[in-house]
Protein backbone atom coordinates (compact mmCIF):
# COMPACT_ATOMS: atom_id res chain seq x y z
CA UNK A 1 0.00 0.00 0.00
CA UNK A 2 1.85 3.37 -1.17
CA UNK A 3 2.02 5.76 1.94
CA UNK A 4 -0.23 8.59 2.71
CA UNK A 5 1.01 12.25 1.53
CA UNK A 6 0.67 15.12 3.75
CA UNK A 7 2.12 18.56 3.24
CA UNK A 8 3.06 19.90 6.15
CA UNK A 9 1.52 23.64 5.96
CA UNK A 10 -1.55 25.75 5.38
CA UNK A 11 0.06 28.40 3.07
CA UNK A 12 -2.12 28.46 -0.08
CA UNK A 13 1.24 29.13 -2.13
CA UNK A 14 2.89 25.70 -1.01
CA UNK A 15 -0.13 24.05 -1.60
CA UNK A 16 -0.91 25.60 -4.94
CA UNK A 17 3.00 24.36 -5.66
CA UNK A 18 2.30 20.84 -4.94
CA UNK A 19 -1.07 20.59 -6.68
CA UNK A 20 0.98 21.54 -9.73
CA UNK A 21 2.49 18.10 -9.61
CA UNK A 22 -0.68 16.05 -9.58
CA UNK A 23 0.02 14.23 -6.67
CA UNK A 24 -2.58 13.28 -3.99
CA UNK A 25 -1.86 14.75 -0.48
CA UNK A 26 -3.49 16.04 2.02
CA UNK A 27 -2.26 19.65 4.22
CA UNK A 28 -1.66 19.75 7.86
CA UNK A 29 -0.96 22.47 10.21
CA UNK A 30 1.90 21.21 11.73
CA UNK A 31 2.31 23.54 14.87
CA UNK A 32 5.50 24.19 14.99
CA UNK A 33 6.68 27.19 17.89
CA UNK A 34 8.90 28.83 15.19
CA UNK A 35 10.44 31.42 17.60
CA UNK A 36 11.46 28.99 19.63
CA UNK A 37 13.93 27.57 16.93
CA UNK A 38 15.27 30.66 15.67
CA UNK A 39 16.47 32.14 18.71
CA UNK A 40 17.89 28.76 18.75
CA UNK A 41 19.85 29.53 14.93
CA UNK A 42 21.05 32.13 13.75
CA UNK A 43 22.99 31.10 10.45
CA UNK A 44 20.15 31.61 7.63
CA UNK A 45 20.78 28.43 5.77
CA UNK A 46 21.01 26.09 9.29
CA UNK A 47 17.80 28.04 10.89
CA UNK A 48 15.68 26.92 7.18
CA UNK A 49 16.66 23.69 7.52
CA UNK A 50 15.40 23.31 10.89
CA UNK A 51 12.19 25.04 10.53
CA UNK A 52 11.49 22.54 7.93
CA UNK A 53 12.87 19.54 9.79
CA UNK A 54 10.51 20.63 12.46
CA UNK A 55 7.74 21.51 10.71
CA UNK A 56 8.02 17.64 9.08
CA UNK A 57 8.74 15.86 12.31
CA UNK A 58 5.59 17.29 14.14
CA UNK A 59 3.62 15.89 11.13
CA UNK A 60 5.53 12.65 11.11
CA UNK A 61 5.17 12.21 14.71
CA UNK A 62 1.13 11.89 14.44
CA UNK A 63 1.26 9.72 11.03
CA UNK A 64 4.70 7.88 11.11
CA UNK A 65 4.09 6.09 8.05
CA UNK A 66 2.86 8.90 5.96
CA UNK A 67 5.37 10.76 3.57
CA UNK A 68 5.69 14.50 4.82
CA UNK A 69 6.84 17.33 2.94
CA UNK A 70 7.38 20.13 4.70
CA UNK A 71 9.05 23.67 3.80
CA UNK A 72 10.33 26.82 5.15
CA UNK A 73 11.64 29.91 3.44
CA UNK A 74 13.51 33.08 4.93
CA UNK A 75 14.42 36.21 3.33
CA UNK A 76 17.88 37.95 4.00
CA UNK A 77 20.20 40.83 3.62
CA UNK A 78 23.60 41.89 5.22
CA UNK A 79 23.15 38.38 7.22
CA UNK A 80 20.11 39.70 8.66
CA UNK A 81 16.60 37.27 8.64
CA UNK A 82 13.67 39.34 7.67
CA UNK A 83 10.50 37.86 8.99
CA UNK A 84 7.29 37.63 7.00
CA UNK A 85 6.35 41.52 7.60
CA UNK A 86 2.59 41.58 9.25
CA UNK A 87 1.69 45.01 8.68
CA UNK A 88 1.50 47.72 5.49
CA UNK A 89 4.24 50.02 7.10
CA UNK A 90 7.11 46.87 8.12
CA UNK A 91 6.51 45.52 4.61
CA UNK A 92 7.29 49.06 3.04
CA UNK A 93 9.92 49.44 5.69
CA UNK A 94 11.67 46.09 4.45
CA UNK A 95 11.14 46.77 0.88
CA UNK A 96 13.15 50.12 1.43
CA UNK A 97 15.82 48.59 2.65
CA UNK A 98 15.94 45.33 -0.40
CA UNK A 99 15.40 48.42 -2.86
CA UNK A 100 18.39 49.32 -5.14
CA UNK A 101 19.90 46.43 -3.59
CA UNK A 102 20.77 42.24 -3.42
CA UNK A 103 19.16 39.85 -0.83
CA UNK A 104 18.74 36.16 -0.71
CA UNK A 105 15.96 33.77 0.13
CA UNK A 106 16.64 30.81 1.15
CA UNK A 107 14.24 27.82 0.70
CA UNK A 108 14.61 24.83 2.62
CA UNK A 109 12.38 21.59 2.27
CA UNK A 110 12.62 18.02 3.94
CA UNK A 111 10.47 15.15 2.77
CA UNK A 112 10.49 12.35 5.32
CA UNK A 113 8.39 9.21 6.48
CA UNK A 114 9.20 8.70 10.48
CA UNK A 115 8.58 4.70 10.16
CA UNK A 116 11.69 3.80 8.34
CA UNK A 117 13.81 6.49 9.21
CA UNK A 118 14.30 7.76 5.55
CA UNK A 119 14.36 11.95 5.17
CA UNK A 120 15.43 14.11 2.91
CA UNK A 121 16.48 17.36 2.92
CA UNK A 122 17.09 20.10 0.72
CA UNK A 123 17.98 23.98 0.14
CA UNK A 124 18.04 26.45 -2.69
CA UNK A 125 19.24 29.48 -2.23
CA UNK A 126 18.25 32.74 -5.04
CA UNK A 127 19.88 36.24 -5.21
CA UNK A 128 17.39 38.28 -5.76
CA UNK A 129 18.26 41.81 -7.15
CA UNK A 130 15.44 44.76 -6.50
CA UNK A 131 15.36 47.84 -8.55
CA UNK A 132 15.64 51.17 -6.89
CA UNK A 133 12.42 52.22 -6.01
CA UNK A 134 10.57 55.09 -4.44
CA UNK A 135 8.57 55.08 -0.80
CA UNK A 136 5.49 55.84 -3.34
CA UNK A 137 5.76 53.33 -5.54
CA UNK A 138 6.85 50.81 -2.74
CA UNK A 139 3.56 51.78 -1.35
CA UNK A 140 1.76 51.04 -3.98
CA UNK A 141 3.32 47.97 -4.35
CA UNK A 142 2.09 46.89 -1.08
CA UNK A 143 -1.21 48.26 -1.24
CA UNK A 144 -1.88 46.28 -5.04
CA UNK A 145 -0.40 42.79 -3.66
CA UNK A 146 -0.95 43.04 0.35
CA UNK A 147 2.58 40.53 0.79
CA UNK A 148 2.00 40.82 4.52
CA UNK A 149 2.76 37.19 4.74
CA UNK A 150 5.52 36.76 2.80
CA UNK A 151 8.99 36.41 3.17
CA UNK A 152 10.94 40.05 1.88
CA UNK A 153 7.48 41.61 1.57
CA UNK A 154 6.62 40.96 -1.69
CA UNK A 155 5.41 38.45 -4.07
CA UNK A 156 6.88 37.14 -6.91
CA UNK A 157 4.28 34.72 -8.31
CA UNK A 158 2.15 38.27 -9.30
CA UNK A 159 3.20 42.27 -9.17
CA UNK A 160 6.31 41.80 -7.35
CA UNK A 161 7.83 40.93 -10.23
CA UNK A 162 8.10 43.92 -11.63
CA UNK A 163 10.36 45.47 -8.62
CA UNK A 164 13.31 43.20 -10.03
CA UNK A 165 16.19 43.33 -12.07
CA UNK A 166 17.27 40.03 -11.88
CA UNK A 167 16.85 36.94 -9.96
CA UNK A 168 19.76 33.67 -10.26
CA UNK A 169 17.91 30.77 -8.88
CA UNK A 170 18.12 27.03 -9.60
CA UNK A 171 14.01 26.47 -9.30
CA UNK A 172 12.50 29.47 -9.64
CA UNK A 173 9.23 27.55 -7.84
CA UNK A 174 11.98 27.61 -4.55
CA UNK A 175 10.91 31.64 -4.88
CA UNK A 176 6.85 30.50 -3.98
CA UNK A 177 8.07 28.39 -1.09
CA UNK A 178 8.78 24.96 -2.32
CA UNK A 179 10.87 23.50 -4.79
CA UNK A 180 9.33 21.43 -6.86
CA UNK A 181 12.83 20.53 -8.61
CA UNK A 182 14.08 19.05 -5.67
CA UNK A 183 10.57 17.69 -4.23
CA UNK A 184 9.94 15.66 -7.12
CA UNK A 185 13.16 14.17 -6.75
CA UNK A 186 13.13 13.56 -2.92
CA UNK A 187 9.30 11.42 -3.55
CA UNK A 188 11.09 9.61 -6.55
CA UNK A 189 13.19 7.87 -3.79
CA UNK A 190 10.26 7.03 -1.98
CA UNK A 191 8.75 5.40 -4.63
CA UNK A 192 6.43 8.23 -5.63
CA UNK A 193 6.19 9.04 -9.49
CA UNK A 194 5.51 12.62 -10.59
CA UNK A 195 4.32 12.37 -13.54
Amino acid sequence: MASELILASTSPYRRALLERLGVTFRSEAPGVDEDAVKHAESDPVRLAERLASAKAEAIAERFPNAIVIASDQLATIDGEVLGKPGTARKAVEQLERLAGRTHELVTAVCVLRLSDGVRHLHTDRTRLTMRSLSRDALERYVALDTPLDCAGAYKIESAGIAMFDRIETQDFTAITGLPLIAVVRMLGEFGVRVP
